[in-house]
C-alpha cells in the first residue's frame, strides 16, 4: 500500500476513539488503523489513552486470528497493569482464540481467577461463554441464573439466557428472562420485538400480537401516518400481520399468558393497518420486490378461507 493511499495518522487515531466511545466492533479495520498507530509510535504519546487502545487492538487481532499481534499488544498490558483483572480477561480471551488450549483448561484458569475475585462479572460471563461453547448447556444455564441473581441489572445476561432458553424449546423460561430484560431497558424496541417474536414461536399469538404492537408504538408513536415504517418496525408489521390473521381465522385461540384477544372488528382494523404500512415502507422499491409482498399480503388473507 502506497503512503499517498494510507490513512494519516491523526485521522486513524480519531477514528479508533470514536470505535472504542460507540463500542464499535469492526475488527479488521480496527487492526489495520491500530497497527498504523503502533507502527509509527504514536501510542506513546497518547497517554492513557495508550492502553485503551493496546486492549482494542488485541481484542481485532483475536477476532481475524493475527495471535502474533494479539500476544505483542498483551505482554504491553501485562508490564504497565500486572494483575490486572482487565488483563486478566483479555489473556482469557486469548487463550479461547488458540486452537492449542482446551476449553477445560480455559475454565480452569476463569475459576483461578474468580477465587481471588468472585466479583469480577467479566470472567464470570467468559466462563459462562464457554460452558455454552462446549455444550455444558444445564450447567451453563445454572451458572448464568447465579450470576444473574448477583448482577440482576445485567441486561445482556438475561438475553443469552433467553437465547440459550430458546436454543432448547423452552420458551416459557425464554420469556420470563426476556421479561427481565424488558424491565431492565423497558424503551429499547428490538428486546420488544424479540419478545414478541418468542411469544410467536411458543403460539402465544394473542400475546405476540400485543408486544408486536408495543415495539410499533416505541417506532412510530411521534411519527405522521405517511412516514414509512423502517428497520425492525416494518418487521414488527409483518408480526402484526401474521398475528392479525392467524386471530381472524381462528378467533377461538387460547393464550398460555392469558392475554385478551381484540374483538373481531378491532382485529380487522388492525389487520387492514398492517397490510397499508407494509405496502408504504416498500414504495419506491422495484416492481418485483413489491408485487412479492403484494402477493404474500393478498395471500395471507385467502387463506383464511
Amino acid at each position: 500500500m502506497t503512503t499517498s493511499s494510507s490513512p494519516s495518522l491523526p485521522a486513524a487515531l480519531e477514528r479508533l476513539a470514536n470505535y472504542r466511545t460507540n463500542n464499535t466492533r469492526a475488527s479488521e479495520e480496527i487492526f489495520e488503523k491500530g497497527r498504523l498507530v503502533l507502527k509509527g509510535g504514536s501510542e506513546a504519546k497518547l497517554g492513557d489513552d495508550a492502553w485503551a487502545l493496546l486492549e482494542q487492538v488485541t481484542l481485532a487481532s483475536i477476532d481475524i486470528g493475527r495471535l502474533d499481534i494479539a500476544d505483542e499488544c498483551l505482554r504491553q498490558l501485562g508490564i504497565k497493569f500486572p494483575k490486572s483483572p482487565r488483563v486478566d480477561v483479555l489473556t482469557g480471551i486469548r487463550m479461547e482464540a488458540s486452537p492449542s488450549v482446551s476449553n477445560d483448561l480455559v475454565l480452569q484458569y476463569y475459576d483461578e481467577l474468580l477465587e481471588e475475585d468472585p466479583t469480577n462479572a467479566a470472567v464470570w460471563k467468559r466462563r459462562i461463554s464457554v460452558l455454552r461453547r462446549s455444550g455444558k448447556i444445564e450447567l451453563a444455564v445454572e451458572e448464568l441464573s447465579k450470576f444473574l441473581d448477583t448482577f440482576y441489572t445485567d441486561s445482556e445476561g438475561w438475553l443469552e439466557l433467553a437465547d440459550i432458553y430458546s436454543e432448547c424449546n423452552q420458551y416459557t423460561h425464554a420469556l420470563e428472562s426476556l421479561s427481565h430484560a424488558m424491565l431492565l431497558a423497558p424503551q429499547n424496541p428490538f428486546i420488544a420485538l424479540q419478545f414478541a417474536e418468542t411469544a410467536y414461536t411458543a403460539s402465544d399469538i394473542p400475546l405476540a400480537l400485543k408486544m408486536f404492537l408495543v415495539v410499533v408504538d416505541m417506532g412510530e408513536h411521534d411519527l405522521p401516518p405517511t412516514e414509512p415504517p423502517t428497520g425492525i418496525f416494518i418487521r414488527a408489521w409483518l408480526g402484526i400481520k401474521l398475528c392479525s390473521r392467524h386471530l381472524i381465522a381462528k378467533p377461538k385461540a387460547t393464550s398460555s399468558s392469558e392475554t385478551a384477544i381484540p374483538s373481531l372488528s378491532k382485529l380487522q382494523t388492525i389487520e387492514e393497518l398492517a397490510t397499508q404500512r407494509v405496502l408504504v415502507a416498500y414504495q419506491g422499491e422495484k416492481e418485483t420486490g413489491r408485487g412479492f409482498v403484494e402477493k404474500w399480503l393478498s395471500g395471507s388473507s385467502a387463506s383464511k378461507s
